[in-house]
């Protein structure tokens, strides 16, 4: 007789997306019902509490004792190393597809290829720049806050592609055999409240200095065109969207902040 898999369990759900978007052996502590992988951004902003967590906690205490900018690279290859580049392969990914295609079915092919091209190559290194410059440029205390804030809001935004978008290629073919199934009310409201709450905590510290309809409103902007440009193009989201718009839209959240302290 067939064994029937358990129904999931929240924790499963959250288990899961922990296993998935880090790179820690946790699958020898528990392992959640495949179904679990199916609802992972749901809490992913969750997972961001741990990695701008341990990315704050670097750039912060460390620069007490080294230069800034020694321990914001040191948090950016920390970042890397627990997500197993994930974020990262996605932005390469997205750039070489959207760059060089010309097609629906040619972007979805080079997004595919594990080979990274010109687009890819620029565009890691434009963003990884981009990124340091803009941290080091901030007093440490304020760079560390907010990692804390815009690691998760960045991931609560980037989750909504998948319930405004159909996937773009069949189930069989993604990467992680796996596309993300429609979220529930709570489940959203899970997600939005993961996301806002240490930004709303982040602005209600640096009152007087940050504008919060600047910082809560240009990564929403930066969202949508990024959503109308891959809906333009793919008609659907990809596991490579999903990467890319995070780490786009937490660069605009860093750009906003500094924005703002240079012109308070």
């Amino acid at each position: 007789m067939e064994i029937l898999e358990r129904s999931p369990k929240w924790y499963d759900n959250l288990w899961a997306a922990l296993m998935f978007f880090t790179r820690l052996p946790l699958w020898r502590l528990h392992e959640p019902p495949k179904e679990s992988f199916k609802s992972v951004v749901e809490f992913w902003p969750l997972t961001g509490w741990l990695t701008a967590g341990v990315m704050a906690a670097v750039i912060y205490l460390g620069s007490m004792v080294l230069p800034i900018e020694v321990m914001v690279l040191a948090a950016i290859a920390i970042r890397v190393l627990l997500t197993g580049a994930l974020h990262e392969d996605g932005l390469c990914d997205f750039f070489d597809g959207m760059g060089g295609g010309t097609s629906r079915e040619r972007i979805l092919e080079i997004m595919k290829d594990s080979r990274i091209g010109t687009y890819g190559v620029l565009g890691i290194i434009l963003y990884i720049l981009l990124l340091f410059f803009t941290l080091t440029a901030m007093p440490p205390l304020i760079a560390a806050l907010a990692v804390l804030a815009a690691d998760p809001y960045a991931k609560m935004l980037s989750g909504q592609i998948t319930q405004m978008m159909p996937y773009a290629r069949k189930e069989e073919e993604a990467k992680s055999k796996t596309v993300y199934r429609r979220m529930s009310v709570p489940s959203a409201i899970g997600l939005f409240i993961q996301g806002i709450v240490p930004m709303a905590l982040f602005l209600w510290f640096t009152r007087g200095r940050v504008d919060w309809q600047t910082v809560i409103f240009t990564p929403c902007l930066v969202m949508y065109a990024l959503y109308l440009l891959t809906w333009k193009k793919i008609r659907g989201y990809t596991g490579d969207c999903c990467g890319a718009f995070f780490l786009l839209i937490e660069l605009s959240v860093y750009l906003s902040v500094l924005w703002e302290i240079y012109n308070a």
